[in-house]
């Protein structure tokens, strides 16, 4: 029971882990393409 209570936490903390990256990449990524457009609109606007 202990092993395998172990291997469960091990899994759990790995898939969060890894959520946690693929949440900060996509974050970092949606932001860069706004700020992206907002340059571009507020060019157009000017």
């Amino acid at each position: 029971m202990d092993d395998q209570l172990r291997i469960v936490l091990i899994i759990i903390v790995s898939v969060s882990i890894f959520g946690l990256l693929v949440f900060v990449f996509v974050k970092n990524y949606i932001r860069n393409i706004v700020n992206h457009l907002v340059k571009k609109q507020n060019k157009k606007l000017k």
